[in-house]
C-alpha cells in the first residue's frame, strides 16, 4: 500500500505542476532562447577541445615520439604552423617512448579525474545519461573542463579513445549550469542538458541532424526517443554546428567516394555483412566491459589503473601503430577503396588488425579509468571491420565487383548504431559526416538488422529499456493514462459488492460493521438504494464516545453524518484521485447524479486505480 500512495502522490504532483505551467508559449520562446546559448557555448567548447587535442597529438606523439597519426581528410586544424612543422618533421622515430608515453597520460589523466571529477572518469556519455535519469540533469561545473583536459592528455599521448564523451559532457555540463543558475524546474533542467549533448555531438562530428536524434535516442536501449528534447536538441545542435563550423568550415569530416546502391542483389551480401558486424559489437561491448570490470577488481591504487592500461596500449602500439590515437587516418584510407584494392590481402590484414587491436587498445585506455570517450573508436573499428567483409567478399565473388569502400561506410553506421542502440541517428551521424547520402539504403538495412540480432548488448550501461522504466515519465505516464480512463470503466471491471448499511440500522450493528473486513467507505443508502450519507472508519472513534444504551436505542437515521467526497460514472480517474487526496481517504462512492438524490452504484479505491493503470500500460505494450 505504501508504494501505491507513493506512485499517486508523485502522479498527484504532476499534475498540479501541468495545472499550474503558467504561460506555455513564454516557457517554449525561452527554451528556444536558452537552448541556442547552451549550443553556442557547446559549439565553442567543441573548438577548444578540438584545439587542446590537436595541440596535445603535436606535443606529446609528434615532438617526443616523432610520430604523426593521420587524421580524417577534413579533420578541422587550428595551428596551421604546428602541421606545417610536423610535415618538415624529420626526426627519428623514438620506438622506446611508444610504451612508456601512454601510461604516463593515463596517470596523469587518473590523477586529475580523481582529484577534481570522479564522475569524468571513463566514457562520459554514460554519466550524462545517468545524469539525465537519476541525477535530475545536474552535472556538476567542474566536470567539463576536467574531461577535456584529461581527455587531450590521453589522446595526445597516444590513448585509444574519442572526443564524444567529453562533449558531451561539455556541453550537457553547461546546459545543466545554466538551468541551475537560473533556478529552473528539473524537467528544463533535462531539456538543457539534453540540448547540450546533441549541440556537442552535432558540432564536433559535423553533423546537426543526428546530434539533435543522438540525444533524444542515447537514452534508451530499445527504439524510443526522448521527444520532449527534440526541440531544444535541435535548436542546440544547429547553434553548436554553425559556431563549430564558421572556425573549422562547413566540410564533412570524411572524405568518401560517392559509392551509390545501384545493385539489389547486393542485398545479401549486406546480409552477411550486417551478421558480422553484430558479432564484432558484442565482442567489442563484451571485452571492453570484462576489461573495465577486470581493472575494478584489481587490488592497487585506484590512480595506477589508468596508467597500467596506458602501458597495456602502448606495447600494442609498439607493435602496430594504427590502434593508437583516433584511428580516424586508416578508415579515412578505407573509404577511398572503390573496388578491390592493390595488394588486397594486406589491406585485409592491416583493417583486421585495426579492429583486432583498436578494441583491445580502447578497451585498455577507457576501461582502465582513463577519460575519453567510445564512439570515435567504435566506428574505426566498425569502418575496418566492413572493409575487411568487403575485401573478402570482393576476392571470394570477383564478378560482383563489391564496392570496398561502400562496405567500410556502413559499417561504421552499423556497428556503433547496434553496440549503442542509437541505429536511427546513426544512419545519420555518419552520411553527415562523411558527406554521401547515396547509401542511406544499405546502411539503413544493415544497421536494423545487426540491431535486432544484438538487442540485449549495449555500450552504454546506464541506458533504459524505454520510457516506460524511466523514473522521469512516471509520474506524466501515471497522469496520462489517468486523465483518460472513467470511472465507469473502473465499476465494470469490479468483482466484489460493497457494504452497505440501511438507514434504519442501529449504531452498535455499525460498529461492528465498520470493525470488520477491509473496506473504509460505507454508503447509508435508504430502502430504494439512494445515498442518505457516508461512513467511515474515521467516523468510528465519534460512534465509540456515544454511551453503550444509546447506541442499541439510536439508529443511523438519529445522527448526522459528515461530508464526504463523491465520484461520478462520467468522472476521470485523475478528478476521483483528486477528491481522495482531499479527504485523505482510501476510497470513493460512486453515485449516479451530481444532484440529489444520489443513487449508490459502487466503490473505488487507489487499489482500483492501480490496477486499471497496470491493464492499460499492458494493453498498449
Amino acid at each position: 500500500m505504501s508504494k501505491i500512495n507513493k506512485l499517486f502522490k508523485r502522479c498527484l504532483a504532476k499534475l498540479k505542476e501541468e495545472d499550474s505551467a503558467g504561460d506555455s508559449s513564454f516557457t517554449i520562446w525561452r527554451m528556444i532562447f536558452l537552448s541556442a546559448l547552451v549550443g553556442a557555448v557547446a559549439g565553442l567548447g567543441a573548438v577548444l577541445l578540438v584545439s587542446m587535442l590537436e595541440f596535445a597529438q603535436w606535443l606529446f606523439m609528434g615532438k617526443c615520439v616523432g610520430y604523426y597519426p593521420a587524421g580524417a581528410a577534413n579533420e578541422p586544424v587550428m595551428f596551421e604552423s604546428l602541421h606545417a612543422i610536423a610535415k618538415g618533421d624529420t626526426t627519428e622515430l623514438r620506438k622506446w617512448l611508444i610504451p612508456i608515453l601512454p601510461a604516463l597520460g593515463g596517470l596523469v589523466t587518473s590523477f586529475l579525474v580523481l582529484k577534481f571529477a570522479p564522475e569524468a572518469e571513463g566514457h562520459g556519455t554514460d554519466s550524462a545519461i545517468e545524469a539525465y535519469h537519476f541525477r535530475g540533469g545536474k552535472v556538476r561545473p567542474v566536470v567539463p573542463p576536467i574531461k577535456a583536459i584529461a581527455t587531450s592528455i590521453l589522446i595526445g599521448t597516444g590513448g585509444s579513445a574519442g572526443c564524444e564523451g567529453p562533449i558531451t559532457q561539455i556541453g550537457s555540463g553547461f546546459g545543466s549550469t545554466l538551468a541551475t543558475l537560473l533556478k529552473l524546474p528539473v524537467a528544463q533542467r533535462r531539456m538543457l542538458m539534453a540540448a547540450g549533448m546533441a549541440a556537442g555531438v552535432g558540432a564536433l562530428f559535423h553533423a546537426p541532424m543526428a546530434g539533435a536524434l543522438f540525444a533524444a535516442e542515447v537514452l534508451y536501449r530499445d527504439l524510443d526517443i526522448e521527444y520532449e528534447v527534440l526541440v531544444p536538441s535541435i535548436v542546440a545542435s544547429v547553434t553548436g554546428y554553425a559556431v563549430f563550423s564558421t572556425i573549422f568550415g562547413f566540410n564533412p569530416l570524411f572524405d568518401t567516394p560517392q559509392v551509390t546502391f545501384d545493385q539489389p542483389r547486393m542485398i545479401f551480401l549486406y546480409i552477411v555483412l550486417a551478421i558480422v558486424i553484430s558479432l564484432g559489437a558484442r565482442f567489442y561491448t563484451w571485452f571492453f566491459y570484462m576489461i573495465h570490470e577486470g581493472f575494478t577488481k584489481l587490488n592497487v591504487p585506484h590512480v595506477i589503473k589508468p596508467a597500467i592500461g596506458g602501458l597495456l596500449t602502448g606495447l600494442i602500439g609498439l607493435f602496430f601503430l594504427p590502434a593508437l590515437c583516433s584511428g580516424y587516418g586508416t578508415i579515412q584510407e578505407a573509404l577511398r577503396f572503390d573496388s578491390i584494392p592493390a595488394g588486397e590481402k594486406i589491406t585485409l590484414m592491416a583493417l583486421l588488425g585495426v579492429f583486432l587491436f583498436k578494441t583491445l587498445t580502447t578497451a585498455f585506455s577507457v576501461g582502465s579509468g582513463g577519460a575519453g570517450g567510445i564512439f570515435g573508436p567504435a566506428i574505426v573499428v566498425g569502418g575496418a571491420l566492413g572493409g575487411s567483409v568487403g575485401i573478402i567478399l570482393n576476392m571470394l565473388l570477383p564478378e560482383w565487383n563489391v564496392p570496398v569502400g561502400a562496405f567500410t561506410l556502413v559499417g561504421m553506421v552499423a556497428f556503433f548504431g547496434c553496440a549503442a542502440k542509437t541505429p536511427i541517428s546513426t544512419v545519420l551521424m555518419v552520411s553527415e559526416m562523411t558527406g554521401n547520402y547515396k547509401l542511406l539504403v544499405p546502411s539503413m538495412w544493415v544497421c536494423i538488422i545487426a540491431y535486432v540480432l544484438s538487442r540485449k548488448v549495449s555500450l552504454y550501461r546506464s541506458q533504459l529499456p524505454n520510457r516506460f522504466e524511466a523514473p522521469v515519465h512516471r509520474g506524466s505516464m501515471i497522469s496520462g493514462v489517468i486523465r483518460n480512463l472513467k470511472v465507469s470503466d473502473i465499476l465494470q471491471a469490479h468483482r466484489s459488492d460493497p457494504i452497505t448499511i440501511k438507514y434504519d440500522t442501529r449504531l452498535d450493528e455499525v460498529i461492528s460493521i465498520l470493525a470488520s473486513g477491509k473496506q473504509t467507505v460505507f454508503p447509508v443508502v435508504n430502502q430504494e438504494n439512494y445515498l442518505s450519507g457516508i461512513l467511515t472508519k474515521k467516523d468510528l472513534s465519534t460512534l465509540l464516545d456515544t454511551d453503550p444504551v444509546f447506541r442499541r436505542m439510536l439508529m443511523v437515521s438519529d445522527i448526522s453524518l459528515n461530508q464526504h467526497s463523491m465520484a461520478l460514472p462520467t468522472d476521470t480517474l485523475a478528478m476521483a484521485l483528486k477528491s481522495m487526496e482531499d479527504d485523505d481517504a482510501e476510497e470513493l462512492v460512486v453515485v449516479s447524479n451530481i444532484n440529489q438524490p444520489h443513487k449508490f452504484i459502487g466503490i473505488i479505491s487507489h487499489n482500483d486505480i492501480a490496477e486499471s493503470y497496470q491493464r492499460e500500460i499492458q494493453e498498449s505494450r
